[in-house]
């Protein structure tokens, strides 16, 4: 590891030629503080350097799905067998895999290194908090009985589902200081957030909303519960709050729309809301990836739109709108927020926790 901490961290993407793995690979572009030194990805990629194995073996085009540019650094380093990494090598592991195959290989390079995972592999285990930077890092000691549990030098550290993230970003606040009893929320999804599976290929997808995402509601349920749950001595202990999810795949190409409904423990204006949530720090500002602001909050009653507000600030701020009492609740308060799955959703995201983590000396 890095003896000077005025160096750059070298870190591992693995899953690089991926959808996930290259929103890494762009997200770290001139990052003052990570630097990629290793790429990997699967078997079949190995070998070659990270430009031709971006390209179509048949047509010769490019398979990157981001709207820059790949860096050029980035194209000429050559892509090792993920299977094979030698974590020692590196300072930190961004893993951007399936969870079939991270339940497998996190926890080897975990052994010597920390680990910031998009994968669910590990995000319900006991000893595994389940970060989002400036809302929950006072888990994040939660690391060190990982550690010790497991006999590894290094962590497992997932990010939650990119649906969670904004829900729960938008209910810390709120929590805090007035209590989240239930939740109701549906969700309009964007496409990027499949990658190219089945069921938002074209003709599904156009002039189609899809009602179904096979596991995603009791992702956001359990997920949301352990986020905004207190740090006890034998792990997280989740947050008493009913969560109910209803999630869509909807025909935007990136932003998730979430539609929420409250019932808060005492009572609580829209206005008083609204202030709470312009007023909230998460203790994250000035880390190089962090939002300005991490919530926005709009008064135009057409607002927020994935369209309008998604990249704002980034990609990294979580929109928030029409604020306004329900019925359905005592103390009850509804909600529209849009929040970027790739972005803040995602490698980004787990970016911002790395800057974190290293901040608070867990790297």
């Amino acid at each position: 590891m890095s003896a000077n901490p005025s160096a750059k961290l070298r870190v591992a993407i693995v899953g690089a030629t991926g959808i996930a793995g290259q929103q890494f690979v762009d997200a770290l572009r001139d990052h003052p503080r990570f630097e990629i030194a290793v790429l990997a990805a699967s078997e079949r990629s190995a070998g070659r350097s990270y430009g031709e194995a971006l390209r179509d073996g048949k047509t010769g085009a490019l398979r990157w799905w981001c709207a820059e540019a790949p860096p050029a650094r980035a194209l000429d380093l050559p892509v090792v067998d993920g299977a094979r990494l030698d974590a020692g090598g590196v300072d930190l592991v961004f893993s951007a895999i399936e969870s079939d195959v991270a339940r497998e290989l996190e926890p080897k390079w975990a052994a010597r290194r920390p680990v910031v995972s998009t994968a669910s592999a590990y995000r319900y285990e006991d000893d595994v908090p389940l970060l989002i930077p400036g809302v929950n890092l006072d888990h994040a000691p939660l690391l060190h009985a990982q550690r010790a549990r497991r006999g590894w030098k290094g962590f497992v550290v997932p990010i939650p589902n990119c649906t969670t993230t904004g829900l729960a970003i938008a209910l810390k606040p709120l929590h805090e200081r007035y209590g989240v009893e239930r939740v109701a929320m549906t969700s309009m999804q964007g496409i990027s957030g499949a990658g190219r599976s089945p069921g938002v290929v074209a003709l599904d997808i156009v002039d189609n909303v899809v009602p179904f995402i096979p596991g995603e509601e009791e992702k956001v349920a359990r997920e949301t519960k352990k986020i905004l749950g207190t740090l006890g001595e034998g792990g997280i202990v989740p947050a008493s709050c009913v969560v109910s999810a209803t999630c869509t795949r909807a025909a935007v190409l990136e932003g998730h729309t979430e539609a929420v409904s409250v019932g808060l423990a005492r009572a609580c204006s829209p206005a008083e809301a609204a202030a709470a949530l312009r007023e909230w720090r998460s203790g994250v500002e000035g880390l190089p990836s962090a939002p300005r602001q991490f919530i926005t909050v709009l008064d135009d009653p057409f607002r927020p739109q994935p369209r309008l507000d998604r990249d704002a600030d980034g990609g990294m701020t979580t929109s928030v709108g029409r604020l306004r009492p329900d019925d359905l609740w005592p103390h009850g308060l509804r909600f529209v927020l849009v929040s970027h799955n790739t972005k803040m959703g995602a490698a980004k995201g787990a970016l911002l926790l790395a800057e974190a983590l290293d901040r608070d000396g867990y790297l």
